[in-house]
């Protein structure tokens, strides 16, 4: 992947993810009206502060991402993140999963960008 490209999506993926931790604190971007089956599974996520341990790991590997130290760490780590996030928008709120699948879509880029550094765990 060339090294420029790669830049810019890991910076992306980083912004994204930054953003979106964030917000989980300071609530400023409108939350779209959820199903009643999606509102209870996102509500039991944030009554047991699971959405709180969420919004420190998108905080902490969107830094990370942005300012390029531990990244391939952070891009597997935000795999799980970008995973769930497609699942519950497949499964409960089809109509929001345009920026799950984004952010899936970037993270799979970064990892692929990142495939020299996991050739030790491959092997």
């Amino acid at each position: 992947m060339n090294p420029k490209v790669f830049m810019v999506l890991r910076i992306l993926l980083g912004i994204f993810v930054l953003v979106f931790g964030v917000n989980k604190f300071a609530d400023f971007l409108p939350m779209p009206e959820l199903s009643a089956d999606a509102g209870a599974y996102f509500g039991a996520l944030t009554n047991s502060k699971t959405m709180v341990l969420v919004a420190l790991v998108e905080i902490i590997a969107g830094l990370a991402l942005i300012f390029n130290k531990f990244g391939a760490l952070s891009a597997l780590i935000l795999m799980s993140v970008s995973i769930n996030a497609v699942l519950f928008h497949a499964v409960l709120d089809p109509g929001g999963i345009g920026g799950a699948a984004v952010l899936l879509i970037l993270n799979i880029a970064v990892l692929i960008g990142y495939k020299n550094k996991y050739s030790d765990l491959l092997n």
